[in-house]
């Protein structure tokens, strides 16, 4: 008799205590940090009140948790794109885009302006640290992609280059308003700047 291999299923606590965090991220997307109360995550998440307490004690410990866990998926999925060796650099680049900031364009609700103060506070150098990595992830894929050799004669190299794009998504989340018209901003922009490769 054969056995096939399967995945470990998650342990139980663990697939509650990601489900809570997700919750808890939509929450906070939309309604900001002030607004947002431990019994709206609670309910968004399916769980009483006091299950919510089980795994989070306060609001702060369960916003950094989100946030931490938003940070991680994101770069984990945006780095496993610009490895996969299946795609050319330019649909590398859009899509790697896609999961780290675009996946989110839209969602952020219009009482949620406090977000961005909330992380500083609460959370400090954490969201700078994971931009950080993300960007040297864009320069590394951008360098073995040819990109940076192709812009050396004008003095550009691949973090100048990685910073411009992460800029010029960071304008688009804003100015966006949708998924697709952020995607459609960034083909624009990654296609221009691989333009000297002759990518199409």
């Amino acid at each position: 008799m054969s056995k096939m291999a399967t995945q470990p299923a998650e342990p139980l606590g663990e697939a509650r205590r990601r489900g809570l965090l997700e919750a808890a991220i939509s929450v906070f997307m939309r309604y900001g940090y002030r607004k947002t109360s431990m019994e709206e995550v609670a309910r968004a998440a399916q769980v009483s009140r006091q299950g919510l307490y089980l795994y989070f004690a306060t609001k702060e410990e369960l916003f950094r948790a989100a946030v931490k866990t938003f940070l991680e998926a994101s770069l984990q999925a945006a780095t496993a794109v610009l490895r996969d060796p299946s795609l050319a650099l330019e649909a590398r680049l859009v899509r790697a885009f896609d999961e780290w900031m675009g996946r989110y364009v839209g969602m952020i609700g219009s009482g949620a302006d406090d977000l961005v103060e909330a992380a500083h506070t609460l959370i400090g150098a954490m969201v700078a640290e994971h931009e950080a990595q993300f960007v040297e992830a864009v320069a590394k894929a951008m360098s073995a992609g040819g990109l940076a050799a192709a812009y050396r004669s004008v003095g550009l190299g691949a973090r100048a280059l990685a910073e411009t794009l992460t800029a010029t998504a960071r304008g688009l989340k804003y100015a966006g308003g949708t998924r697709e018209a952020f995607g459609r901003g960034m083909t624009v922009a990654v296609r221009a700047m691989c333009a000297p490769l002759g990518v199409q």
